[in-house]
């Protein structure tokens, strides 16, 4: 799939989001966040689900843990246009609350369309909803551990025609609460390095 097609495809599923009205989160957001950066990157991350920022802005991770995000990949030398970066959910849950199952099976079909469209050889899962949600997706349900056992590491899956890397990492706006945590976040990152 050439350039042009895949942002085809993403445009289409975009309007889709920004329409959507399948669960009640559409009732209190600003802006559905749908995702952004490079169509062709090697690299997804996927969060959670949009903050009060991200909301106002419709952009993913433009708040505080988006300042920490872009901190993390500076320091392996990975600049944030170079990746795509989207959330499970495209919708703000009020008062910042975690995604519920319910608004994750509805909300998670733009998510496969995406994932299906850049076809990633890295997928980076920010934070538990995200590395429960991509885990189960890829047949490593029994590999699933508390985030504090396996963030970090990597876990290969062979999707269709080709090898995909897993690796959960902790939400970075666990630094934000807790700067000690960045730390361990950028001693994960390093990971990085090894496999653009």
């Amino acid at each position: 799939m050439n350039f042009q097609e895949k942002q085809k495809l993403l445009e289409e599923i975009k309007r889709q989001v920004l329409g959507c009205k399948q669960c009640p989160l559409y009732l209190t957001r600003t802006n559905p966040v749908f995702g952004e950066g490079d169509i062709e990157s090697k690299i997804m991350f996927i969060g959670e689900a949009p903050g009060f920022n991200e909301d106002k802005q419709g952009v993913p991770f433009c708040g505080a843990a988006g300042k920490i995000l872009d901190e993390l990949l500076a320091s392996v030398g990975i600049k944030r246009s170079d990746v795509y970066i989207t959330n499970i959910l495209k919708c703000r849950p009020l008062e910042n609350r975690d995604p519920n199952p319910e608004e994750i099976s509805l909300c998670t079909p733009y998510l496969e369309r995406q994932i299906e469209i850049i076809n990633p050889k890295v997928i980076c899962s920010l934070g538990r909803y995200s590395m429960r949600y991509i885990f189960e997706k890829y047949g490593l349900k029994e590999k699933l551990e508390p985030i504090s056992k396996i963030h970090g590491m990597v876990f290969g899956v062979q999707n269709l025609f080709q090898e995909l890397k897993i690796i959960p990492f902790y939400h970075p706006a666990v630094a934000t609460y807790n700067p000690h945590m960045k730390e361990i976040l950028k001693r994960d990152f390093q990971i990085l390095k090894t496999i653009k």
